[in-house]
């Protein structure tokens, strides 16, 4: 099997894995584009917009999830590389890393997460697989 075979049945076996372990939806939350005319725009008082775009498959790794005494929680998420290539050609991106860059957060049954680092494990040069680590938002106290 050619090295492209090969890194294409990794991401499909990976997508079923994701599947197999829970998989669900998350929303990648992104700045929108700016709207050209409107007038607040125009004053320099214009209000950030975003969109929130689905991504799936995506299964948190619960084994991992770490607390310190100091810091918010880390959780782990791994997601689908084709979901991820998908959006990065969709919205015009330079690479995935680009992507997770810009991202605003990670809306998880209406909890925005922050992205606090991302990887990908690769199989011959192709990822298969994002592991984005998520900062859980401190508790605010009243």
């Amino acid at each position: 099997m050619s090295d492209s075979l090969q890194a294409s049945a990794a991401a499909r076996a990976a997508d079923t894995l994701l599947r197999a372990c829970g998989a669900r939806t998350i929303l990648l939350r992104m700045p929108a584009p700016a709207l050209a005319g409107d007038v607040t725009e125009q004053l320099g008082i214009a209000t950030p917009q975003f969109q929130d775009i689905a991504v799936y498959p995506a299964a948190f790794r619960k084994a991992r999830a770490q607390a310190t005494a100091s810091g918010p929680v880390r959780w782990e998420l791994m997601v689908s590389a084709t979901a991820v290539t998908s959006i990065v050609t969709s919205l015009a991106y330079a690479s995935a890393s680009v992507l997770f860059s810009n991202a605003a957060g990670v809306l998880v049954d209406d909890e925005l997460l922050e992205i606090f680092s991302a990887t990908e494990e690769q199989v011959f040069g192709q990822p298969y697989v994002y592991r984005l680590v998520l900062l859980a938002p401190l508790e605010q106290k009243t």
